[in-house]
């Protein structure tokens, strides 16, 4: 029974060993690939231009916007009137 459950151990360690050397080798390729893919972003940067809209702010909120806040007032007022 006990050489049973050492047989076990000692699988289950050998397992845990792979899975964890298969694990680290794949995350230090991810690594390399990562850090080669930013040397070729770093040598060949992208060269087009972007084109800036000039930001227009107002104040002052849009004619639709306002004809909808006047019209749910109107309509709110016209409900609760009290008479």
């Amino acid at each position: 029974m006990t050489d049973h459950i050492l047989a076990l151990v000692q699988e289950s360690a050998w397992l845990m060993l792979v899975g964890m050397t298969v694990v680290f080798a794949f995350l230090s390729l991810l690594i390399a690939a990562m850090s080669l893919l930013r040397k070729l972003v770093e040598r060949f940067p992208d060269t087009t231009p972007v084109p800036q809209q000039p930001a227009v702010k107002t104040n002052e909120p849009s004619s639709t916007v306002v004809a909808a806040i006047s019209a749910a007032v109107h309509q709110f007022r016209k409900d609760n009137q009290h008479d």
